[in-house]
């Protein structure tokens, strides 16, 4: 492979692959940063609403790609990410050199498939799934979860700059297994605060006073803070959908099944965010598990005093 993703121009030539909830902010991002950003997205609306930014709109995902020495895409799952890729023309339309950051969530077999398929092309591959979500787009404080090559990863510090923090964890598909330990810990953690939060109403106490007062302490969380505040203020607008936790989880325990291992916490959640989202739940943000749990111990109840 020809080394030409390390010769960095001023700004960049970034096309950037899907501009929904995180994408668009990022777009945003690397056009503040001085990036010449080309943007394509399905639904093509999204991607005019940069336009006033800066930003080119494509009107197709290949078109976007062309002549540019950098993708991203953050699409919404592996199938997707396959489809413009390698169907609707991308890898196609890049040089040798280009490098692909998918910062989509996947599973860890299908970003190392798109790597050794994208290395027989000359094109480098990034997995650089990111944590965070809209505030931390918005603000550029991402944790970004490399897997690759270093000195490809190197050679993009500029460009990860405008976005967050990047830390090189390993090589491909090393970003997406650090990216779904997040996902365990994300949806735990929510499961965790919304179960506090139904004892302490039973028990009498205040939900708000609740987090108030635990504040800084052992149990203090981000998903404490800005989820434990939806839950209070009972604002479940989706910023992380529920019906993309579970995909998340259900590749952990894809992921869990293939090494053997048994992680019944996980599990335990996967389940609840499955009823949840059959239950209508799907583009309810994720801290709306708060609303399964009550629902069960609501019927729990009834059934108590039928008994």
């Amino acid at each position: 492979m020809t080394d030409n993703y390390l010769a960095k121009t001023s700004p960049r030539r970034i096309a950037f692959l899907g501009t929904g909830l995180m994408g668009a902010p990022m777009v945003r991002r690397l056009l503040s940063a001085g990036h010449q950003v080309t943007v394509w997205n399905r639904d093509r609306t999204k991607a005019e609403a940069l336009q006033s930014q800066g930003a080119n709109v494509a009107e197709t995902a290949a078109a976007a790609a062309t002549d540019c020495e950098i993708v991203f895409t953050m699409l919404s799952d592996g199938k997707a990410v396959d489809a413009v890729l390698f169907e609707a023309g991308v890898a196609e339309a890049l040089a040798r050199g280009a490098v692909v950051v998918d910062s989509s969530s996947i599973a860890p077999p299908i970003a190392k498939d798109h790597a050794n398929r994208l290395l027989q092309r000359g094109i480098a591959h990034v997995d650089a799934p990111v944590s965070g979500g809209v505030v931390g787009a918005e603000a550029g404080t991402l944790a970004i979860m490399a897997g690759g090559t270093a000195d490809v990863i190197d050679g993009l510090s500029d460009v990860f700059a405008a976005l967050g923090r990047v830390t090189h964890v390993g090589p491909s598909g090393a970003g997406q297994i650090c990216k779904l330990a997040n996902q365990q810990i994300v949806a735990i953690t929510i499961g965790a605060v919304a179960e506090a939060m139904v004892l302490v109403e039973a028990g009498g106490a205040s939900r708000e006073k609740f987090r108030d007062a635990i504040r800084g302490g052992f149990a203090e969380s981000r998903i404490l803070e800005l989820h434990g505040a939806r839950m209070v203020k009972r604002d479940f607008t989706p910023g992380g959908p529920s019906k993309l936790q579970l995909k998340d989880l259900e590749a952990v325990k894809a992921m869990a099944d293939r090494f053997s291992l048994e992680l019944p916490l996980t599990e335990q959640v996967r389940r609840e965010f499955s009823d949840f989202v059959s239950a209508g739940g799907g583009d309810t943000d994720h801290s709306g598990l708060l609303l399964h749990l009550e629902k069960m111990n609501a019927a729990k109840g009834g059934e108590e005093n039928n008994g």
